[in-house]
């Protein structure tokens, strides 16, 4: 995968950095814990109820990295973002209640957060960019991703890049909004 340097606007600021997109490493773990449980934190501050129920762990992470599936954006070597992307596996998108918009192969994306230092700085917005340059590199045209109803954060980037709202999925019991989009 091809790693680039882009400006980032930060604060209304062009600042350059080199931002990078890579496959997770076992060495990149406890910053992504530790990211995970800044988003867990915020989630929680934020009123929502998403991962709050010892969900995502450590242990979501050393699988993640074991199966080649954690990926995460860099700002100067600094990991500031992190999200699973899953190929054509996931269950409990089998049954909708609604409708998906494809058939077609697809990535799933699990797990987005972003550290504290990097909330707010359009980072999220960018590692969603990422995968799907990824996807299309990989001959994949179909990202489908769910969220809690009460994400607002979430809610509003994957409203911004113009994802489609499906209908519901059920994880652990709870209704998640489901979404799709195609790439072109």
């Amino acid at each position: 995968m091809q790693n680039t340097t882009q400006s980032v606007v930060h604060n209304q600021q062009t600042i350059n950095s080199e931002i990078n997109f890579r496959k997770a490493t076992p060495e990149d773990a406890g910053q992504i814990w530790q990211i995970l449980q800044q988003a867990i934190r915020r989630r929680k501050n934020d009123g929502s109820r998403q991962w709050q129920d010892g969900y995502p762990n450590p242990e979501t992470v050393e699988r993640d990295i074991a199966h080649g599936i954690g990926y995460v954006l860099t700002e100067n070597n600094a990991v500031v973002a992190y999200a699973a992307i899953i190929y054509n596996d996931e269950p409990a998108y089998e049954t909708i209640e609604g409708k998906w918009l494809s058939d077609a192969d697809f990535n799933v994306v699990h797990r987005v957060a972003v550290s504290d230092e990097a909330a707010g700085k359009g980072f999220a917005t960018e590692i969603f960019r990422r995968i799907e340059e990824y996807s299309r590199q990989n001959g994949v045209f179909s990202i489908k991703v769910d969220t809690n109803f009460d994400n607002k954060a979430m809610l509003r980037i994957l409203e911004k890049l113009g994802y489609t709202y499906c209908g519901e999925v059920y994880f652990r019991g709870s209704a998640r909004r489901a979404f799709e989009k195609i790439l072109r």
